[in-house]
């Protein structure tokens, strides 16, 4: 069966799937269980609404807390001087904020979705731990401090 090894496929679930599965859900377990997941992926949105409070430029997507995602955490660009501009100027310059955290190895694959308004997509779900979500609010900072000297 070594052919598996070089690309060959089968048509059965690879039990290395399997076990890796297995593997989550006794990760998910030993954290809590549901709640823990919960618990977690709370947490992680609560670092970002209290810093949202405090940030010049940043505001949550969803505006209405109740339906804000606390697993997929969209942000919007809500400073005066950047809404100003015209929609294709404020996805550049998004998409500019996007790259630098890219290039200084802070965040990846963080823009919105194509067809969502321009903004940041901050993965909150119980994987990530709050810690590094904190970490990554003042590189947020940074990144639009980058790209707002450029209008």
């Amino acid at each position: 069966m070594a052919g598996i090894f070089e690309g060959e496929t089968i048509n059965t679930p690879s039990m290395i799937c399997v076990e890796d599965a297995l593997d989550g859900l006794k990760w998910a377990e030993s954290i809590g269980g549901l709640a823990g997941l919960l618990a977690r992926s709370r947490a992680n949105l609560q670092a970002i609404e209290t810093w949202v409070v405090d940030s010049s430029w940043a505001g949550f997507l969803a505006e209405d807390a109740a339906t804000r995602s606390n697993t997929s955490i969209c942000l919007k660009v809500v400073d005066p001087a950047y809404t100003a501009l015209p929609a294709d100027d404020q996805a550049k310059h998004v998409k500019s904020m996007v790259s630098a955290l890219e290039k200084a190895g802070a965040a990846y694959d963080i823009g919105a979705y194509r067809d969502a308004p321009a903004g940041l997509r901050i993965w909150g779900g119980a994987t990530v731990e709050t810690a590094d979500i904190q970490a990554l609010l003042p590189w947020l900072d940074w990144a639009y401090a980058e790209v707002k000297s450029q209008f």
